[in-house]
């Protein structure tokens, strides 16, 4: 870290404020990348992540549901997400977090909230389908590693967590939860969500 470089406060202001991060990481980062935003704010995503990781068995009871609306009227969007305290649910930064998983569903349409949602049988069916896709020449080994990397693009195409960010496509949807996570100290879970499209059943 180059201690030389020192934040004024008014970038750390602007990044917290982005961010939702604490001072002290929004400080650190910004010292961190000599004063470079996007840097400083990926850096803060990182340690965002890292910190969710540890976050993983704790309770998460509180939280909002949050709502998206398109095409005028005819497709909206339910959605719970989770944190552990009251205080959290009220911060801006997770409401965004609230406001932006319900629009990717509008816009993706996942099947599925993770892979443990998948029902059995589907599974079943499309690992059928995938191995019918895979030249019948191949050693059992590359078999595998093919299917497995075939299952794992299906896995993302389908499943919400798994699925590029559509704000935002270097990234999962959760990747994303987890950075927000990480940011604001406390456990983030997408719980169940809803689409509805006008006429659809």
């Amino acid at each position: 870290m180059n201690t030389a470089y020192k934040p004024t406060a008014d970038e750390i202001k602007r990044l917290r404020d982005e961010t939702g991060a604490g001072i002290s990481d929004v400080r650190n980062a910004l010292i961190w990348s000599e004063g470079d935003h996007q840097r400083a704010r990926a850096r803060l995503g990182e340690l965002g992540q890292a910190k969710a990781e540890k976050k993983s068995e704790r309770a998460a009871n509180e939280g909002l549901v949050g709502s998206y609306i398109h095409a005028g009227g005819k497709i909206g969007v339910l959605v719970e997400v989770n944190c552990e305290t009251d205080f959290v649910a009220r911060n801006e930064r997770f409401k965004e977090l609230v406001r932006d998983v319900a629009m990717h569903v509008a816009a993706m349409s996942p099947q599925y909230l993770d892979r443990e949602s998948v029902p059995s049988d589907v599974l079943a069916g499309v690992k059928e389908e995938l191995e019918k896709t895979v030249p019948a020449n191949k050693p059992p080994d590359v078999v595998e590693k093919i299917l497995s990397g075939k299952l794992n693009k299906w896995y993302e195409e389908h499943t919400l967590l798994e699925q590029p960010f559509v704000k935002d496509d270097a990234q999962s949807v959760g990747e994303l939860v987890n950075s927000v996570s990480g940011v604001l100290g406390e456990k983030i879970r997408v719980r169940r969500y809803m689409k509805f499209a006008l006429g659809e059943e």
